[in-house]
């Protein structure tokens, strides 16, 4: 069971963070070139699909982190996973205290009529500073994640 939960946080935690970089080279670039109703249509069309996967995936990777803290006897795999675990948490705020009232927000304004205030209001760049945090973090926390694995092959492979 332990080798199934090993590999179940680490594809949750890569398939996150493939998408997270995605957003970090496309989209949120793409996001900033375009007029508001372009922007909106975008983030109201978008939204929808990523908010329940990415969620979803990171919490996997991280209570799969910290469950497998307490499954290994290697204290550096240990160690690792729990780092891996502790990004994700961080991660999983930013997302929550930073991102999603941003895109909340969009998801509120209409695509033809911007606010009068949007020259102020525009949350692109806010946004895109927070993502590229928030994937930093996640390809962070993979590489460790993957580290914790090696360590542990490491140790079976030794004599």
């Amino acid at each position: 069971m332990t080798p199934l939960l090993v590999a179940v946080a680490l594809v949750a935690n890569g398939v996150a963070v493939g998408v997270m970089v995605s957003t970090v080279i496309g989209l949120a670039p793409m996001t900033l070139a375009v007029p508001y109703q372009t922007y909106v249509g975008t983030v109201q069309f978008l939204w929808k699909r990523y908010d329940p996967l990415m969620p979803a995936l990171n919490a996997t990777a991280c209570v799969l982190d910290l469950v497998l803290v307490a499954t290994f006897d290697d204290a550096t795999a240990r160690a690792l996973f729990g780092t891996a675990g502790a990004l994700l948490v961080v991660v999983m705020v930013i997302s929550v205290v930073k991102n999603v009232p941003i895109n909340r927000y969009v998801m509120s304004l209409d695509p033809q009529r911007p606010p009068a205030d949007w020259a102020r209001a525009d949350p692109r760049v806010r946004w895109r500073n927070w993502n590229l945090l928030r994937t930093a973090l996640a390809v962070l926390a993979f590489v460790v994640n993957v580290s914790a694995v090696a360590v542990l092959l490491g140790a079976t492979a030794s004599p």
